[in-house]
This record gives C-alpha cells, sequence and structure tokens, in this order.
C-alpha cells in the first residue's frame, strides 16, 4: 500500500528483496556451478538493483514516495506497520551503492581467484543491506540492515583466513562496529519505552515539541554511535584503516565509496526525521562542525605519514568524512547539497583509486611506496589514472569532488564558519597530495626512495589471484567508469539544482513525518540551486596545486625538512598520532567511549 505512485512504491521491496534471494541460491548452488556463471549471475543481479534505483530516483523526484507494508497504513499519527520512504537522497544513496557494487563485481571476474559463490554471496547480502538501510522509514529496521551490512562486511574483510593481518583488521572491524551497534540498539530500546514506537516518523511525530531530557539526550547520542563508528568519525574511526590494509580492493571500494558516508547520511537521517523537533539545530550541527573538524585534521595528517597505498586511502577517507560532517553540521539545505555533491564525486574518485590499489597489488604483490619505487613505469595507462585520481581528491574542477567542495564552503561560510574555506583547502591539498606523491615515486620513479620511519605498516600482501601478464580490461573498466562518473558529477548541467532540491527535502523533518504519516502529498519542492562560481573554481584550483606542491615537498622531503624547520617540527605530532593508531582493538574501545561522551557534551551542555 502506497501514498506515493503505486508502480515505483512496488520496486523499493525488490531492492531488498532480489538480492537476498540470489545470495541464497548461489551460496546454495554455487559448487555446482561454474565460476563464469556465478560472476554472470552475481553481477546482473547488482545491475538490476541498480536499475530498480534508477527507477526509484526518478520517481521521487517530484516528492517522496511512501509504501506501508502488507497496508498497515497509520491511524491518528501511529501504526505497527513497516515504512518505506522513498526520497531523493535515500533513492540516490541506493543507486551509487548498487552501482558500486556492479562496478566491484565486474573487478572481481578476474581478480578473486578462489572467489567462489561465498563471496559473491556476501557481496549480494551487502548490497542488500545497503538497499534496505537507505530506504526504510523504521529506525529498528535501520539498525537491522545496517547490521547485516556489518555482518556481511566481517566476512569480507577477512576473507584470507589463514592470514594473521587479515584477521586481525576483520577483528578489530568486528568488535569495535559490534560494540557501536549495541550503544545503538540501546538508544533504540530507550525511545521504544519512552514513546512506544520504532517508526521514524512515528518517533519524531511523538517527540516534536517537547523540550529535551536526559532520556532523550542520552538516546540521541545513543543512536548516533553506532552510525557514527561506522561512518569513522574521529576518535570513532580507528578501525578503518587496519579494515582496509587487508580487505579485498573490491571490498574497500565499499568500505569507502558508500559505507562510511552511509554511517554519516544514517546519523543526519535520524536527526532530521526524530529528533529535529526537539534538538534544537544549532547545538547539535556545532556539535558535528567540531568533531567534522578534529575528523578531517587527523585523517588529512594520517595520511601524509603513511607508505601503504590502501591505508593511504583510508585515511584520506576519514579525513573527507570529516569535511562531510562540517557541510552537514551547517544544518541547513545549502550545506547538505554540497555534501550530497561532494560524497558522489568521492565515492567515483576513492573507489577508483582502491581499484588501482588493486592492479598494483596483481601486478607486484605489493601496495608498499618503498617497494614500488619506479616499478610501476610499465602501467603507462594505470599510472594516469593515479595521477586523475589524486587530482580529484585534491577537489580540481570540474570533477564533482571540486563543486561539492565549493558548495559546502559557501554554505558553512553562511553559517558562520568563515575559516572553513581553509579547512576544505587543507585537507583536500594533503589527501589529494599525498596520493600524487605516491603516483610519482612508483610511476615514475621521482625522487629518492623515501624513508622508512618506525611505526609504519608496509604494503606487502597476498595476490587475490595469480600473477597476470597484462592488466585485463574487465580490472581497467571499472576503474575508467569511476573517474568518469566523478568528472560527470561536476560537468552535468544541473547537477547543484538537483541536488538543493534533494537537500530540501531531506531536511524536511516535518514533511516527512507529516507526508508517511497522513499521505498528505509532498509540498512544493525547491528548485533553487547553484553550481559553479569563479570563487569556487578559484579555490579548487588552489587546493590542486597545494596537493602538488604537498606532493613534491614529499618526494623531495629530505631536503624540505633541512631548509624548513616547522615540517621537522611537526614529525613529532605525526608519530604521536601513530602510536595511537596501535592496533589493539581495547584502545579503539577506550577511544569509542571518548567520542561518545565528547558528542553527548558538546549537544548536551548547550542545553543546560
Amino acid at each position: 500500500m502506497s501514498f506515493g505512485q503505486g508502480g515505483s512504491s512496488a520496486l523499493a521491496p525488490l531492492a531488498i528483496a532480489v538480492p537476498i534471494a540470489v545470495a541464497a541460491i548461489l551460496q546454495a548452488a554455487s559448487e555446482r556451478l561454474p565460476r563464469k556463471v556465478v560472476d554472470a549471475v552475481a553481477t546482473a543481479t547488482a545491475a538490476a538493483v541498480t536499475g530498480v534505483a534508477a527507477a526509484l530516483l526518478a520517481a521521487s523526484a517530484g516528492g517522496r514516495v511512501v509504501t506501508w507494508s502488507a497496508g498497515w497504513l497509520p491511524h491518528h499519527g501511529f501504526s505497527v506497520g513497516i515504512v518505506l520512504v522513498v526520497d531523493p537522497v535515500g533513492a540516490g544513496v541506493a543507486l551509487v551503492a548498487a552501482g558500486l557494487v556492479t562496478l566491484a563485481l565486474v573487478f572481481s571476474w578476474r581478480y578473486i581467484e578462489a572467489a567462489g559463490g561465498r563471496y559473491h554471496a556476501l557481496m549480494l547480502l551487502f548490497l542488500a543491506g545497503l538497499e534496505g538501510f537507505s530506504l526504510t522509514g523504521d529506525l529498528f529496521d535501520m539498525f537491522v540492515f545496517f547490521e547485516l551490512m556489518g555482518a556481511a562486511a566481517y566476512a569480507l574483510t577477512g576473507m584470507k583466513v589463514e592470514d594473521p593481518s587479515s584477521l586481525q583488521g576483520a577483528f578489530n572491524f568486528g568488535i569495535v562496529n559490534s560494540l557501536g551497534a549495541y550503544l545503538s540498539l540501546m538508544g533504540i530500546g530507550l525511545l521504544y519505552a519512552h514513546t512506544g514506537q520504532l517508526g521514524l516518523p512515528q518517533l519524531g511525530h511523538a517527540l516534536a515539541g517537547h523540550r529535551p531530557d536526559a532520556l532523550v539526550l542520552g538516546a540521541f547520542v545513543l543512536v548516533m554511535a553506532g552510525f557514527l563508528v561506522k561512518g569513522a568519525m574521529a576518535p570513532l574511526h580507528f578501525w578503518l584503516a587496519d579494515a582496509h590494509a587487508v580487505a579485498p580492493a573490491p571490498v574497500c571500494l565499499l568500505f569507502s565509496g558508500v559505507m562510511v558516508p552511509l554511517g554519516t547520511y544514517a546519523a543526519f537521517r535520524v536527526y532530521w526525521t526524530v529528533f529535529s523537533g526537539t534538538l534544537p539545530p544549532d547545538d547539535v550541527g556545532r556539535a558535528f562542525v567540531v568533531l567534522g573538524t578534529l575528523t578531517g585534521v587527523v585523517g588529512a595528517v594520517m595520511c601524509l605519514g603513511q607508505r601503504n597505498f590502501k591505508r593511504l586511502l583510508a585515511f584520506s577517507t576519514v579525513a573527507h568524512v570529516g569535511l562531510f560532517l562540517v557541510a552537514l553540521g551547517t544544518v541547513d539545505a545549502d550545506g547538505t547539497a554540497g555534501a550530497i555533491v561532494y560524497v558522489v564525486g568521492h565515492a567515483g574518485a576513492k573507489g577508483a583509486l582502491f581499484l588501482l590499489a588493486g592492479i598494483l597489488l596483481d601486478r607486484y604483490g605489493s601496495v608498499d611506496e618503498v617497494n614500488l619505487h619506479g616499478r610501476v613505469r610499465d602501467l603507462r595507462v594505470e599510472r594516469w589514472l593515479l595521477v586523475a585520481g589524486g587530482l580529484a581528491l585534491a577537489c580540481l574542477p570540474p570533477f564533482g569532488t571540486a563543486l561539492g567542495k565549493s558548495l559546502a564552503e559557501d554554505a558553512a561560510g553562511a553559517a558562520g564558519y568563515g575559516w572553513a574555506p581553509v579547512l576544505f583547502v587543507g585537507v583536500s591539498a594533503l589527501t589529494g597530495g599525498a596520493v600524487l606523491r605516491f603516483t610519482a615515486r612508483v610511476g615514475w620513479g621521482l625522487g629518492t626512495p623515501p624513508i622508512v620511519e618506525s611505526g609504519t605498516t608496509t604494503g606487502d600482501e597476498e595476490r587475490e589471484t595469480q600473477p597476470l601478464s597484462r592488466v585485463p580490461i574487465t580490472m581497467v573498466i571499472p576503474v575508467v567508469v569511476l573517474l568518469a562518473g566523478a568528472l560527470a558529477v561536476g560537468v552535468v548541467p544541473g547537477v547543484g539544482r538537483a541536488a538543493s532540491a534533494a537537500a530540501h527535502l531531506f531536511v524536511d523533518g516535518a514533511g516527512y513525518r507529516h507526508q508517511a504519516l497522513s499521505g498528505a502529498p509532498t509540498g512544493a519542492v525547491s528548485t533553487a540551486g547553484s553550481g559553479w562560481t569563479t570563487g569556487g573554481v578559484l579555490i579548487g584550483l588552489l587546493s590542486a596545486a597545494l596537493a602538488v606542491g604537498v606532493a613534491a615537498a614529499g618526494i623531495w622531503s629530505r631536503a624540505v625538512r633541512r631548509r624548513l624547520p616547522a615540517v621537522a617540527v611537526g614529525a613529532p605530532a605525526l608519530k604521536v598520532l601513530r602510536r595511537l593508531h596501535s592496533g589493539h582493538v581495547g584502545d579503539y574501545v577506550a577511544w569509542m567511549v571518548v567520542g561518545v561522551a565528547a558528542l553527548g557534551g558538546l549537544v548536551g551542555l548547550p542545553l543546560r
């Protein structure tokens, strides 16, 4: 039963049910099927879900599509039914997720030799979790889908069970994220005890207009905890680099491209639909701006000090998550629109870079900057793709990352954070510069081999397949598609306008609750929006130029340290940060407690 377009409402459950059903079939029958058949079935399923998500995005362009399962419509604002609410942001997340899974499976055709049906089943279960999480309008179902996604992710991270480092990365991932999930479940329990409801619109309806008390604030912080652990907000981020360092490259594509940003999506989806009527937006936004700034700085600094390319990319994801949080922390539609564009552009650029890391691992058995120095000259196409990915991370116009950064900077400045462009430019320059430094060293052999400092982890890793004499076209095409997508986000006309319309619906918590509970049509959707500005282009060019400078400074770091004492003075700070990323799960849990307490303090103290 739907309050929206009837045809499109029937598609939403299919995006969740189909990958689960096919995963079960592949798990049961894969040993009797040829590998090519398993690859084809899994990839076709992901592609079909991508088509369904695209149809949902088109259907939601004019407003939300609301579907109540089994016709259990709400009565006087309450219902025992489970609701799916499709809006442009949720459908867009579902589309990006399905597209990335499809490309990851194509890349895996020749990359993961001993994949078997278990790998494909896990990838499809991961997809089902992503789709359900982005489309559901029920808080408990969000938890269930997030944990379905998490369980599949733990298994995918620890696929190489014979490798102790793989098991350690999966163990750290599983423990920290499971504890975060338990905190979220406690928060959900508090909300259910307080309101008797679990649906997002019902919860928001019950809390709207009431002064927040300690129970509501505690529930908010606990629910946020599980989402922000997966969202890698500092200091809840420590598990991320360990997991990325050992997970297969196609899995890393999904982690950084969609799973981590989905944590930030969840935090603000829940805030706007459930808590925006009771917790003041200024207090919540300020907390996320503070923690987002910390996340951006920590991620960017740690990114610079990595020789393992996959860990470098993982910390750059942490850094960019910080920028997403600052943009969303403006708690308005303009900042949200910037974050939307930024996230999509980042997914393409970062996904391409992780797949390129997989190609390096396949050819050389390493993603280590020291061991690969000057050895990648024979990959003439791939090394230029690395350059393109680094420039996209540095927010060079006209990549979508640059457009998203420009929109977010303008929104942050309008919200009173005039220093935000400095943060955005600095993080973009440091993360993009680190990628360009790695590329220049391994692809062109520039500079002397980097200094090996204590505490750094190598990039030597067991291959997922036998070394191939040449890079298969099925491994190159996904990289090109991802980079082309990152570029298209910044080039296609109307992206800023579409993102603005989607953002206005996303932040309209009252409209979400009213439509889901009463079936009222969506109000007029804002079509205002902005695109490229002269200032945005110039700042993007500045961040890219600074990234090239950062890369050059890294390549000739010894001379730079001699001539610029400030760089040498900063080295101890980097060493301290490295020691904090100890690899010990107990340390990570302790920092998670600190992070949850910090969020509670930043949101709660102004309410006293």
